[in-house]
């Protein structure tokens, strides 16, 4: 990995399947916002940077190389091949199609308890809202970051902090509906050590997985999402009403249980079946396959 610091500013030189359009709006991450000149901002991991493409180079700004070498090698999953992930679709048209679409997607591996409490914020929810909610978490009970060009950021609250939020301050003031008492019990767990989610890393899957469905507002779909954008486990197969839609049209050609298509996902797709799942998310969601076009939702 070829990489250069100057002004803040981490450029890697040609870094292949890395399109920030294609990792930012496949829906495992909410606090990418797209600018005006196509780059995109967050806050992640406590610190706000900027991301764009330059040719074939990536740039990382308002970053130091100590936190590119310590954090950004893992969020954005540097040290995977995903050229050689790829090559266990070989044999698969469909899912050629999906990746030469979505061309660039990468797995970001997120902080557990905020992805935790986003997917919880996720269920039956549309993208737009999930945001605002997320948004309106962060400034009101997070910690400001400062400015960067213009614009006040705050971190994630931490979940002794969350915990300290009234149920029904948390409801109006977030926007987050019935899933307000969800997020104070799992902020409440975390913070009094009930649950030690950074233990769970080293566990399969499926033990993380059960972990994960005793907690209030996660069923198999949010913890298969926690699972895979928080833990690592690229195996995990989520499956919402998108990936549904898209499985049952591309490949089943019939209606199919979510529990069946899930475990026939992660047999079809092995190890890397996560990843498939975000290729076929991305280019199901985006071309609406399987339903009328003009009823497409997010």
């Amino acid at each position: 990995m070829d990489v250069k610091l100057e002004n803040k500013e981490i450029r890697i030189i040609n870094q292949k399947n890395f399109h920030p359009q294609h990792i930012f709006e496949c829906g495992q991450a909410f606090r990418w916002q797209r600018k005006e000149d196509g780059s995109y901002t967050t806050v992640a991991m406590d610190k706000v940077i900027n991301v764009s493409l330059d040719g074939s180079d990536v740039l990382i700004k308002n970053s130091s190389l100590e936190d590119f070498e310590n954090i950004w090698i893992d969020y954005f999953d540097l040290e995977s091949d995903y050229e050689k992930m790829q090559e266990d679709f070989n044999n698969d048209l469909i899912m050629q199609e999906a990746i030469d679409y979505g061309k660039g997607i990468r797995i970001l591996n997120q902080d557990p308890f905020e992805t935790t409490i986003s997917f919880i914020i996720s269920a039956n929810n549309r993208i737009p809202q999930i945001k605002k909610s997320i948004e309106l978490i962060c400034k009101n009970y997070g910690k400001s970051l400062g400015h960067y060009e213009g614009k006040e950021y705050f971190s994630f609250p931490k979940a002794e902090d969350l915990a300290q939020v009234e149920v029904a301050e948390i409801r109006e003031i977030c926007r987050v509906g019935f899933r307000d008492k969800r997020i104070i019990d799992v902020a409440k767990m975390v913070a009094q050590g009930d649950l030690d989610l950074n233990s769970l890393m080293k566990l399969e899957r499926e033990d993380i997985k059960k972990i994960l469905m005793t907690l209030p507002g996660v069923g198999p779909k949010v913890a298969d999402c926690i699972t895979l954008f928080a833990f690592k486990k690229k195996d995990s197969f989520p499956v919402d009403v998108w990936i549904k839609r898209v499985m049952e049209h591309l490949y089943f050609k019939e209606e199919v249980n979510k529990n069946k298509l899930g475990l026939m996902a992660r047999e079809k797709f092995g190890p890397y079946a996560g990843l498939a799942q975000q290729y076929l998310f991305y280019y199901g969601r985006e071309n609406a396959i399987g339903i009328d076009k003009n009823n497409k939702s997010k």
